[in-house]
Formats: structure tokens, C-alpha cells, sequence
């Protein structure tokens, strides 16, 4: 083990990934490792119909640290974290998605952070790979601009997130797993950090369907985070999000073209967010999804 004094397990939440889960799994066994040490990879199946399953197999034939755990029916994220969490040997862990690619150092400079006993939960940085001269490109880069910007100031987890194993399940019914994780870890007193430069590139919806039906799961997760737990993310308030945003201003025409544009159709995913939350009008357990996000390269 050498100097490797810090062990993690990484959980992998997949569903009919075969576009993506290979180069996942090869930007995670590439990664530039000196404190910590990845004692072993479980990804979670959930239901998967493709070649998702076979994929994994293969790999496992090159590093026994991946290990596959099927779950024949896709039941939400919630119970597909809860198996990784009561299988997870080490009291480090890494929560993922299998769509995205890790930057050659992610996990060194995400999980680094745990030296200090006081952290108990750390983020990392999301890069979207569209196009931004496109308008969901453009869309994809200006928000997870914003969260970046949001999180220098007070963390918000989202993609990849490592945390402290201190409990065994998280809220069933959830439709943000990190949020409910954020606010678990943080209501324990630990502290929550956001490491910029734990790059983590990923892929936005391509289409106004899939867009608005993502941002409107966010949004009725983050309410019932909100009102069910107790605890508020830092881009819940949409008017700290538009300050941000005035700060942040392009002089380009796309960003005078598009911004409003993106602004409106946050307002009617939101809006439609708060009518599931509140009328029970849909249930966001089960991830929607979306296809055009299914092949990141």
C-alpha cells in the first residue's frame, strides 16, 4: 500500500449504460492515485436490458476490484445506493453515475480532502461536454457554471460525491441522492467541501423535452428536501441564482440571445417541479431517461 493511507469504495448507479459505462470505467482505473487507495468498485445495475451487464463482466476480468451487483428490477436510485452502501467495505465512499468521465486526478484531489476528520463530505466539479454554440449546450455550460460558482461560496453536491459511510440508507422515496446525502452528512455537524478542481465531465440534455424534464425532477427533489428534511441546497433560491448571474455577464450575443431564454425555461420546469411536490401530479424516484445524454463521446 506504500504511503496510501486513505481506502474508498466507489459505488456505481447504472441502467442500460453501455454507451458510457466502459470509458467510466477506464477513466477510473487511469486515475493518478497517491493517498488514496480504490479498494474496490461496485457498480449496481438496476434493471439494466443491454450490454450493460457484459461490459462489466469483462472488465472484471482485468481487475478484480470491479465487482457487478444486479438488481433485477429498476426500483429509483434510493434502494440502488442503499445496496452499494450496506456492500461498501471501507468507511469512505464514492457515489456515481456510470455517464460520466473522470479527469486524471478526480479522485486523488476529491478524496484527499478526508485527512481532515472534521470533513465529511466533498464535491466535485461538473463539465459539460456539448457544444456551447449550441442553445442546450449553451444551456448545459451556463448552469453548471453557476453551480460552480454557487459552491465556492457554500458547496452543493452533484455528480460524483465522496462522503463518510455514517449511516446505511438514505430516504427512500428520494429524488436527489446527493442533496438527502448532503444535508445527512452535514446534520451530523461533519463539514461539507467542494473541491473545484475534481473535474467530473458530463453530458446535458440535447432536447426541450428531456431539459425541462430534468430541471423539474431537481426542482421536486430540492422541495422535498426542503420541506420534508429540513434542509435547503445553496441553488434552491432563484434569486441568489439570477445575482449570480448579473454578475457573471457575457458580452456576446449568444449569451444576450439565450440567456433569457434559459431563464424561462428554468421558471417552467421549476413551476411544474412545485406542482409534482405539491399535488403529487408525478413521482420522481425513478429517474426519467434521458437518451440524448446516453453516449458521452
Amino acid at each position: 500500500m506504500g504511503n496510501k493511507t486513505l481506502k474508498v469504495s466507489i459505488g456505481v448507479m447504472a441502467y442500460n449504460e453501455e454507451k458510457n459505462i466502459g470509458r467510466f470505467l477506464e477513466s477510473l482505473l487511469g486515475q493518478k492515485l497517491k493517498e488514496v487507495c480504490l479498494s474496490e468498485i461496485l457498480i449496481v445495475s438496476s434493471g439494466s436490458q443491454d450490454k450493460t451487464n457484459r461490459i462489466v463482466k469483462e472488465f472484471f476480468q482485468k481487475d478484480p476490484r470491479i465487482h457487478l451487483i444486479k438488481q433485477k428490477k429498476r426500483l429509483g436510485k434510493a434502494p440502488a445506493v442503499d445496496l452499494f452502501l450496506r456492500q461498501a467495505s471501507e468507511s469512505l465512499v464514492v457515489l456515481s453515475s456510470a455517464d460520466l468521465i473522470l479527469g486524471k486526478d478526480t479522485l486523488e484531489r476529491l478524496v484527499s480532502h478526508f485527512k481532515d476528520p472534521k470533513v465529511g463530505i466533498v464535491g466535485s466539479h461538473p463539465v459539460p461536454i456539448n457544444d456551447p454554440k449550441t442553445f442546450f449546450g449553451f444551456a448545459s455550460h451556463l448552469l453548471w457554471k453557476l453551480h460552480h460558482e454557487i459552491s465556492k461560496k457554500r458547496p452543493k453536491m452533484g455528480e460524483l460525491i465522496a462522503f463518510r459511510k455514517i449511516f446505511q440508507q438514505i430516504p427512500v422515496l428520494s429524488a436527489v441522492d446527493e442533496a438527502n446525502i448532503e444535508s445527512l452528512i452535514r446534520g451530523q455537524g461533519y463539514l461539507a467541501v467542494y473541491q473545484p478542481e475534481a473535474i467530473v465531465y458530463n453530458k446535458g440534455p440535447q432536447n426541450l423535452q428531456e431539459f425541462i424534464a430534468r430541471r423539474r425532477h431537481i426542482y421536486c427533489g430540492h422541495l422535498a428536501t426542503r420541506y420534508e428534511y429540513s434542509y435547503e441546497v445553496s441553488t434552491l433560491s432563484g434569486f441568489k441564482i439570477f445575482l449570480l448571474l448579473f454578475k457573471n455577464i457575457e458580452f456576446s450575443w449568444r449569451f444576450f440571445l439565450f440567456t433569457p431564454l434559459v431563464i424561462f425555461l428554468e421558471v417552467v420546469s421549476r413551476f411544474l417541479g412545485f406542482l409534482d411536490y405539491r399535488f403529487k401530479l408525478k413521482n420522481h424516484t425513478i429517474w426519467q431517461v434521458t437518451p440524448s445524454t446516453k453516449k458521452l463521446l
